[in-house]
């Protein structure tokens, strides 16, 4: 009983001088009660008590915790019992609040164990991978869907939640306009969990920072497999080649991919076919989602974009009605019967005349007619 006290004595003057973030909560021989705290997140409360036949036996450990997964607690109980086997006859308490302090400064990401755990089960499929790096409070996670792919850098910071995510492209074979796409939302997720909105409504509960690596690795996993199979809206075939190498990163390529607001992609020559067509009353629907369509390329306004379309079927249908053949060739008949009226004799000199201007009026009836169907094709 006299090493028990002595122990508790020693747990009282040094714990939380030696242990950082420790605070002794409770010391007596029933129950010794230690509460390690790195965040409000990181932390939790060490129950410890002495066997019947103590110190040769392991003390007998129970750990608490309102923002650490149950399972990682189980787990930590069990690591620590080993731990203790390691000290058979001597004082354990304060050895094993060190290993469990240690544990949480080497594990950083053990504040989001039970997400990490739901990610694996529920998202990761046979071709994807995710890697933990525990030294950088890190996680590469690799997607893959068909020949495309990518890699991303996750870094969970030390105050997850209330810290912001970090997410950094490492590897894709995607197009510029998808990995933009896909960091931009992820970073834009991650700020959603963490800031309160802006317009909040009266009935609204108090803001509260919220988890975010499920939500962000939840989406990048759905927008990355859906893309490389997904059909363009209006000719039906499919938007992304299916060798990567295939893509045209120039956006004015006709089968450039264009994204718009609503989430959908179309070919770049088809979505402006699209645009350009009626009708126009209300903007132009997305065919999948029935969402209005907005693009940073495409700013006309309903109104504007039909009085476009309008000038543009007159043009036409005026260039449609007009023959030029037959103003062309009226011109030297007129001319020919011109010159027999004003003449009284014909002469070698006016025969040489009217020859030109036949051969001229000719010439610039063959110009005139490639000028009207270039109109007519742009």
């Amino acid at each position: 009983m006299s090493l028990i006290t002595n122990e508790l004595q020693d747990v009282k003057s040094h714990c939380e001088d030696q242990i950082e973030g420790s605070k002794v909560i409770t010391c007596v021989p029933s129950m010794v009660r230690v509460e390690i705290k790195r965040t409000k997140f990181k932390q939790l409360t060490a129950c410890i008590q002495f066997p019947d036949n103590y110190p040769e036996q392991p003390l007998i450990i129970e750990f608490k915790s309102k923002t650490l997964a149950a399972r990682l607690l189980d787990g930590l109980c069990k690591v620590c019992e080993k731990e203790c086997k390691k000290y058979l006859g001597k004082p354990q308490i304060l050895r094993l609040l060190k290993f469990v302090s240690s544990f949480i400064d080497e594990n950083p990401l053990c504040v989001c164990s039970e997400e990490i755990a739901s990610i694996k089960k529920e998202l990761i499929s046979e071709n994807d991978d995710l890697k933990l790096k525990q030294k950088t409070s890190s996680l590469y996670l690799q997607i893959t869907q068909e020949a495309y792919r990518i890699v991303v850098k996750i870094t969970v910071p030390h105050h997850y939640p209330e810290e912001q995510i970090r997410v950094e492209l490492k590897e894709s074979n995607f197009p510029d306009l998808f990995t933009k796409f896909f960091c931009g939302q992820s970073l834009e997720i991650s700020r959603q969990c963490i800031q309160p909105p802006l317009k909040r409504k009266p009935k609204d509960p108090p803001f509260e920072p919220k988890p975010a690596l499920w939500p962000i690795i939840r989406f990048l996993i759905k927008e990355v497999k859906r893309f490389p199979h997904e059909k363009c809206p209006v000719c039906k075939e499919r938007c992304l080649p299916s060798d990567p190498k295939e893509v045209t990163e120039d956006p004015n390529n006709p089968k450039f991919v264009e994204r718009v607001y609503c989430g959908h992609i179309y070919h770049y020559d088809c979505l402006l076919s699209y645009l350009k067509t009626p009708p126009f009353q209300g903007g132009k629907k997305c065919p999948n989602c029935g969402n209005r369509i907005y693009h940073d390329r495409w700013k006309l306004t309903p109104n504007m974009a039909e009085a476009r379309w309008a000038h543009q079927e007159a043009r036409h249908r005026e260039l449609e009605e007009y023959d030029p053949q037959i103003a062309m060739w009226m011109f030297p008949v007129l001319l020919v019967k011109w010159h027999c009226i004003s003449t009284c004799s014909s002469c070698f000199s006016c025969d040489v005349t009217l020859v030109l201007l036949v051969s001229l009026t000719y010439s610039l009836f063959v110009t005139v007619n490639k000028y009207l169907d270039n109109i007519k094709n742009c």
